[in-house]
């Protein structure tokens, strides 16, 4: 790549990808319907605890991969050497098969509200069949040229960001105005109770902060360089956590936490704020149905061809068939794309065996969702823990403080990560074959084949190659 393109990107324009990246309303909606108004102080303690940290631990990586294209595969080979990358590359597309299962019927509850005004209510079992029938269209879509929708996913995201601020001033002046709010805004709702549940819930929490990895690769693009991506980064970040932290306060104003859905609740509490001031709530409902519908569909067209791209094109050639990594007329690995699809099949399938509701059906996903987006980070901090520990000699521009600091730092994310993972791996009240074969059965299985498809991979190479392989560090 040609240096002339380095320091093109202003530091609003990574202000703005950044907030793109990370905030989303509807995890506002998710984390409420879970622990009600105790995820407003907690959505501000892991964007300060978790997401400006691990901005600046992949920032250290980049920095340190000066000369690659700074992508996971490549950050964590100079610490752990090849299998551990191969294995977290793995996890990221993975945890994206779990993504599909809680964005599909999101998608047909706003699809509902965007058409008919109002939430049809399907079954747990109706809801999967269409879900598949609908990825099955996205797959077919996204591998010939989901890009189109790269404009229209941008201008819903705007659209979301205004509603939402539209959301918190007028929420905030309604409660200024003097309206009872429909939950109590105390100070003993928004204390955590630190039990198993919560603690498996905050990975919740974690996953809304989460997309600090794919921010941090422009850090040698910025303007100002490593100084100024870390200045932008924490404005980012304190600006995204008050933002969730508000949005979580003022997400009861109008309805109760009770009867918030997590496929529908940003329709509802929009529904609730038009009610109030007087509005047309089915025009207000099927507004935010089209944007909350366009953008989501947009997103699950864009990530349904991207992670398989990125993932089979990072990682080394030979460990998967050639057919399945050939891509095709715009650059899609198609038959990859395919096996993902089977894939994301049974996924979508197997909650709905204990799941009486489509909102227990979706409390399942998005918690195994929480749960296995938890391993990408783990591993890259595991690589980091190992990079300040044993390489803290190799060379780079920018270190996140002094080698203590990095470890103390690390050592701290690492422990609440593990605890997090646990808690939401072994949910609270849970049905325990969901867990057997859900939860845990999907992280073994999947992490299992990947650890012997390397296993295979590394019994082709020669001796010299192996070595070069396995060897964790960076090649100035």
């Amino acid at each position: 790549m040609s240096t002339s393109t380095r320091g093109t990107i202003g530091k609003f324009a990574l202000l703005s990808m950044t907030f793109a990246a990370v905030y989303s309303f509807n995890n506002i909606i998710n984390n409420n319907i879970e622990i009600g108004l105790s995820s407003a102080p907690m959505f501000f303690l892991a964007t300060l605890f978790y997401f400006v940290p691990f901005c600046l631990i992949v920032a250290e990586f980049v920095s340190l991969n000066k000369n690659s294209e700074a992508g996971v595969y490549a950050w964590v080979k100079s610490s752990l050497g090849g299998r551990w990358a191969f294995i977290t590359a793995y996890t990221y597309w993975f945890v994206n098969l779990f993504f599909f299962t809680s964005l599909l019927p999101r998608i047909i509850a706003y699809a509902s509200y965007a058409f008919l005004g109002f939430e049809y209510i399907f079954t747990p079992l109706t809801t999967a069949v269409l879900s598949t029938l609908l990825f099955a269209v996205a797959t077919h879509v996204s591998n010939n040229g989901a890009k189109l929708l790269g404009p229209i996913t941008s201008l819903t995201s705007s659209l979301m960001l205004l509603l939402t601020l539209s959301y918190i001033l007028l929420s905030g002046g309604a409660l200024i105005g003097g309206i009872e709010p429909a939950d109590p805004i105390t100070i003993e709702a928004m204390t955590p109770s630190f039990n198993w549940a919560f603690l498996g819930v905050i990975t919740w929490i974690f996953m809304a902060a989460g997309g600090a990895e794919s921010v941090a690769v422009y850090v040698n693009d910025i303007k100002g360089g490593h100084k100024s991506f870390v200045k932008v980064i924490i404005i980012a970040g304190i600006f995204i956590g008050a933002l969730y932290s508000v949005g979580s306060i003022l997400a009861n104003v109008f309805v109760p936490r009770e009867v918030l859905k997590f496929t529908g609740g940003s329709v509802q509490v929009f529904e609730g704020l038009a009610r109030h001031f007087g509005l047309s709530e089915i025009l207000m409902n099927r507004f935010v149905g089209v944007v909350s519908f366009t953008a989501m569909l947009g997103s699950l067209l864009m990530w349904t061809a991207t992670p398989v791209k990125i993932f089979f094109s990072e990682i080394p050639k030979g460990i998967f068939g050639e057919k399945t990594v050939a891509l095709n007329k715009q650059g899609v690995p198609e038959r990859a794309a395919w096996i993902q699809f089977l894939i994301v099949i049974p996924l979508m399938f197997i909650p709905t065996l204990a799941s009486d509701t489509v909102q227990d059906l979706m409390s399942t996903i998005i918690n195994m969702t929480a749960a296995a987006s938890m391993l990408p980070p783990l591993f890259i901090m595991i690589a980091y823990l190992n990079l300040r520990l044993k390489l803290d000699h190799l060379e780079r521009d920018f270190r996140m403080g002094s080698r203590f600091t990095g470890l103390v730092v690390v050592s701290i994310l690492i422990s609440i990560f593990t605890v997090g993972f646990f808690a939401s791996t072994f949910p609270t009240g849970a049905d325990i074959m969901t867990i057997i074969f859900y939860n845990v059965g999907g992280i073994v299985i999947f992490l299992g084949f990947a650890w012997w498809k390397y296993s295979q991979y590394e019994k082709s190479l020669t001796k010299e190659q192996l070595i070069e392989e396995s060897k964790a560090a960076v090649q100035q």
